[in-house]
């Protein structure tokens, strides 16, 4: 939970490096959350007529600009732009090249947005 109050305490932070412990936390994290919304929203009856859990996009929403922080800062940990997250809207081929960026370990040392986020910590 602490990786998830950590991405959301740097709401907007869009410099700096993001460890890969610290995206896919707040990533599952989001996960849960939204299913835990969509079942609350079903069980309560709140739209029983839409496909879409309206509990869900909200929170979505109002996480939107952290996940997206939390994106780049993650692909400057690997030394690439942040420009990258934009692959991401090629069809399937974009999906997985973004995905192969984000389960890929940290770049050893500093890079050019700053100090390993790793350093002095044990793996």
């Amino acid at each position: 939970m602490n990786w998830y109050l950590e991405v959301l305490k740097k709401y907007a932070v869009f410099n700096g490096r993001a460890r890969r412990k610290e995206y896919w936390m707040f990533f599952l994290c989001n996960v849960i959350i939204g299913l835990i919304l969509g079942l609350v929203e079903s069980f309560a009856g709140i739209a029983p007529e839409s496909e879409q859990s309206i509990l869900a996009n909200l929170y979505m929403l109002a996480v939107l600009l952290p996940g997206l922080a939390v994106g780049v800062r993650r692909l400057h940990d690997r030394d690439r732009s942040g420009w990258w997250l934009l692959i991401a809207l090629v069809p399937i081929i974009g999906a997985v090249v973004l995905l192969v960026f984000m389960v890929q370990d940290s770049q050893p040392g500093e890079n050019q947005y700053g100090p390993n986020p790793k350093a002095g910590i044990a793996a």
